[in-house]
């Protein structure tokens, strides 16, 4: 029904509340439209869905109220418009044609002597460190190379050439039920977590927003965000806020490859530059830039940026006020914290793909987006407004953290038949939810842009008065200036 009121994505609003803070003085107004199943699966991915874009637009609608001191503007979260923009990544069009899946053909499931394995072979160095741990000549193309590793997977177990290829600083995890996640140490760890935390750093005075411009009523005008993400989370985070008004620079090294077609997808509203941290006068660039930031986002594994002075604890000694949100794979606690990881891997290690497998056969599953990548992207945008509207009114230096493993446990949680009970003991879930994915048609929309003309999903945050798509195209990697505008 168009007026219902999903329960589940609710729940995942006031979690998200708790999380950063507890309710708002004046919450804002939600308005749930749309089918009641957008996203089918046997795991309450559409609740999540919606969930997180709710978050994100109250927490806009509420800092504008913060900057205006008028009331906050409604919010109406449209479930096909989330489900659309769940998987933008497949709408993409560049002049009419697809830039392709995103996945390479050595990312996949491979099945082991005792289970199944997933790998994550996306990008070149990740695709030479997996074979180079298994005994595979790299410099081998995918088509011969695809055998060989089917071979040499069927011969060993699953946990065995996991930690082989982690050794090796590859990505490979084997496939696990929720149960069998709950039982492992890194998933006792995640479960002891929230949906994420936003806590106070230090104190610093408070840094007042003018009035944001009103036509439209973008809450993030005047910020200033340093984007240090990839890949999906991340990046859909920082386009939500560059939707809202925020001026996003995403810095990218000179030495890491990107996938096109992903960096296009989550490049809407941003500025794209390079610069190298290990190099001391793109250093003294970086450092230039951020003493005038407002925000800091991450999106690398922890610790990973500590050698550069980038831990958070270190950016609140060094820039009172700044407001910093760092996003991994598995959270900054237990075993795992320290390892590289992506929403595909996520899923297979905690359940998911078990609770979503085929009912035909047993190979494992996959939710009906990178739901894991997406929802946290908008939890992210979210929990720095939070963050941004609480330092325009205390004052202090604010730290965001959030996981792709955290968003599945909550998952995994709320799935039907109680806490981590997603496919009973040991198995796959129930039947899928009734449902059909949504016409896209309604929300998608073109522009022009440096490199072709672009279709593309329109962002689902959406309020009265606020915008409804982005004020500027993508712009191609590292083709920005390293300044703020």
């Amino acid at each position: 029904m168009a007026d219902e009121e999903p329960d589940l994505a609710e729940t995942l609003l006031a979690d998200f509340r708790s999380g950063t803070g507890g309710d708002p003085a004046t919450p804002a107004p939600v308005t749930w439209a749309g089918p009641a199943e957008t996203l089918p699966a046997r795991l309450p991915v559409t609740a999540l869905a919606a969930g997180t874009v709710a978050a994100a637009a109250t927490a806009a609608a509420e800092l504008a109220a913060t900057r205006t001191g008028a009331a906050p503007p409604a919010v109406t979260v449209h479930r096909a418009a989330v489900a659309t923009a769940f998987t933008s990544e497949r709408h993409l069009r560049l002049d009419g044609e697809s830039p392709g899946s995103g996945f390479a053909p050595l990312s996949g499931f491979w099945r082991t002597r005792d289970g199944w394995l997933r790998t994550h072979a996306n990008y070149p160095h990740h695709r030479r460190r997996l074979l180079t741990a298994l005994d595979i000549a790299p410099e081998l193309d995918d088509e011969t190379a695809a055998p060989l590793l089917r071979a040499a997977l069927a011969e060993r177990d699953a946990d065995e050439v996991a930690a082989t290829v982690t050794a090796a600083d590859g990505l490979a995890v084997s496939a696990r039920t929720a149960a069998q996640w709950a039982r492992h140490p890194q998933g006792a760890a995640v479960a002891e977590l929230p949906l994420l935390a936003l806590r106070r750093l230090a104190d610093a005075p408070a840094r007042q927003l003018q009035t944001p411009p009103g036509d439209p009523l973008r809450p993030a005008a005047g910020l200033r965000v340093l984007d240090l993400t990839r890949v999906i989370a991340g990046p859909v985070g920082t386009r939500t806020l560059a939707l809202l008004g925020a001026d996003v620079l995403r810095v990218d090294s000179p030495q890491l490859t990107e996938i096109p077609a992903q960096q296009l997808d989550t490049g809407f509203g941003k500025r794209s530059t390079l610069l190298d941290l290990g190099q001391p006068a793109d250093r003294a660039r970086f450092d230039a830039l951020l003493a005038d930031a407002d925000v800091l986002v991450t999106g690398y594994r922890p610790g990973a940026l500590a050698r550069y002075g980038l831990a958070p604890g270190d950016l609140a000694e060094r820039y009172p006020g700044l407001v910093v949100a760092t996003l991994s794979a598995w959270s900054t606690t237990g075993p795992w914290a320290q390892r590289r990881g992506f929403d595909s891997l996520v899923q297979v290690a905690s359940g998911i793909a078990a609770a979503e497998a085929d009912p035909a056969g047993d190979r494992p599953g996959a939710l009906p987006a990178q739901a894991l990548d997406h929802g946290t992207g908008y939890l992210l945008a979210a929990a720095v407004l939070r963050a941004v509207a609480a330092r325009h009114a205390h004052g202090g230096t604010w730290h965001a953290e959030l996981s792709l493993a955290q968003t599945a446990d909550w998952l995994l949680a709320h799935a039907a038949g109680g806490a981590h009970a997603a496919g009973g003991a040991d198995g796959a879930g129930g039947a899928h939810a009734a449902g059909a994915a949504p016409d896209p048609a309604p929300w998608l929309a073109e522009a022009d842009a440096p490199i072709a003309r672009l279709r593309y999903a329109l962002p689902p945050v959406r309020f009265a008065g606020g915008p409804v798509t982005w004020a500027q195209p993508p712009h191609l990697l590292g083709t920005d200036p390293a300044t703020w505008v």
